[in-house]
């Protein structure tokens, strides 16, 4: 993966990084029964009202199934291609299974058109393939983590991110998240071998106002140029700083722990993650 830098022509050339497809995307085209239409809320409720701001055009786009739970245990899947997904930073792989199912997976990093994947309990530990945090080597690194058996993967999904099972403690995993924080999860959860790819996208740049507006997202205004009626750090005669930064509902925008120090998974946090 690389990326690709443009001659400053125009002020929005001139800052653009974008990502090369060609040699990393195979297909242009998903899979059509694995595409859904995504509604956009524009930021409104049920009730039309607007509860989210800044939110609102875009372009369309379809949520793409991605098989996060890798139930299909000791049945052969095919990488059919790698394809872009318009929702998440990382790239999917199209996974045909010899039952004749079809699923999309987060594609790892060295995952290539006509390898093999697998997921099971005593499968190998090689890049691509599904199996228990008891069935993988201390020091392994690895993504798309469940916090709990058969809930599918919800940690470690993003574009060039991992973890590293560290060590095993009874029941427990003991795994150092890309956060910094080391954590302890059930040796019975399952994860998935190798690093998220398109590592690059860290690399992207914008270059543009436009290209926010074509993701959804809407020019955002400042507290310190509100009013005081809109904003803690709104007002004042000339350009104040607007006293400590504050949310818009008062609450401390820097250095406030926001997480409640009561919350049950606490006891399974050894370490928290690096400021």
């Amino acid at each position: 993966m690389a990326v690709r830098k443009f001659k400053p022509t125009t002020p929005g050339q001139r800052h653009k990084v974008i990502g090369v497809f060609k040699g990393t995307i195979t297909a242009t085209t998903p899979e059509k029964s694995l595409t859904v239409g995504k509604r956009s809320t524009g930021g409104r409720n049920s009730s039309g009202h607007l509860s989210t701001r800044y939110r609102g055009g875009g372009h369309k786009r379809k949520l793409r199934l991605i098989d996060f739970k890798r139930q299909n245990d000791g049945v052969p899947a095919t990488v059919k291609s790698i394809e872009y997904d318009p929702n998440r930073s990382a790239r999917l792989a199209l996974l045909y299974y010899q039952d004749g199912s079809k699923a999309y997976m987060i594609a790892p990093n060295g995952l290539e058109v006509g390898q093999t994947v697998v997921s099971g309990n005593d499968v190998a530990p090689e890049v691509g393939n599904c199996l228990p945090l008891s069935a993988i080597p201390v020091g392994t690194l690895i993504h798309c983590i469940e916090l709990r058996p058969g809930q599918g993967a919800s940690m470690a999904r993003s574009a060039g991110t991992f973890a590293q099972l560290t060590s095993r403690e009874g029941d427990y995993a003991i795994i150092k998240l890309p956060s910094g924080e080391t954590r302890k999860v059930l040796l019975t959860c399952r994860a998935t071998v190798g690093v998220v790819g398109n590592s690059d996208h860290a690399l992207e740049q914008s270059g543009k106002a436009g290209r926010s507006r074509w993701q959804g997202r809407r020019p955002h205004n400042r507290g310190v140029v509100m009013n005081p009626v809109d904003h803690p750090m709104g007002g004042g005669e000339g350009r104040q700083s607007g006293g400590h930064p504050r949310s818009r509902t008062g609450l401390y925008a820097k250095g406030l722990k926001t997480r409640s120090p009561k919350k049950h998974s606490s006891k399974y946090i050894i370490e928290r993650r690096k400021k």
